[in-house]
């Protein structure tokens, strides 16, 4: 009896790193049902939360559906990114229209999906230049990839910013 090794099947964001030469390492963190959505349990695998991001979906009057990357333990500083992405204000896309808007579930929005299917205006917490890797989703509730902040945002065309409310 063979013992190989489990793999994980890869997911689109995973191929998309992959074309890309990005180095990354997959992670599954576990998961509850919270009502009617997916979440992550507390216990992030010991991992720092904060090189742990999420990605959120708003929309600006001028730039439509944007994206803030920010880290699971702090709250996005809404007023920033309107500033920093040309808009007056901004606001977070409803939860019945994010699949539409993005194409992914709450809990699986991810950065890379979200560039290569739509393009949307794509911003990063500073906070995430200052880590050898930090952690998104990688397109599936539960799934994420560890890979290089800097990375990332040059296949995203991502602009870093400071995103955190104080």
């Amino acid at each position: 009896m063979s013992k190989k090794k489990q793999r994980i099947k890869k997911t689109q964001v995973e191929q998309i790193l992959d074309k890309h030469h990005i180095p990354y390492q997959q992670i599954v963190f576990p998961t509850f049902e919270d009502g009617d959505v997916r979440s992550l349990k507390v216990d992030h695998l010991g991992i720092d939360e904060h090189l742990i991001y999420k990605t959120l979906v708003l929309e600006g009057p001028t730039t439509g559906p944007l994206v803030g990357v920010v880290p699971i333990d702090s709250h996005l500083d809404e007023k920033a990114l309107a500033r920093v992405s040309g808009n007056k204000k901004v606001d977070m896309v409803p939860l019945k229209n994010l699949l539409k808007t993005t194409g992914y579930v709450h809990g699986a929005n991810t950065p890379v999906g979200i560039w290569e299917k739509h393009k949307y205006p794509i911003f990063i917490d500073n906070d995430a230049k200052a880590s050898e890797q930090i952690y998104v989703s990688s397109g599936q509730i539960g799934r994420s990839v560890a890979v290089n902040a800097e990375a990332l945002a040059e296949l995203v065309h991502a602009q870093f910013a400071d995103l955190q409310q104080n």
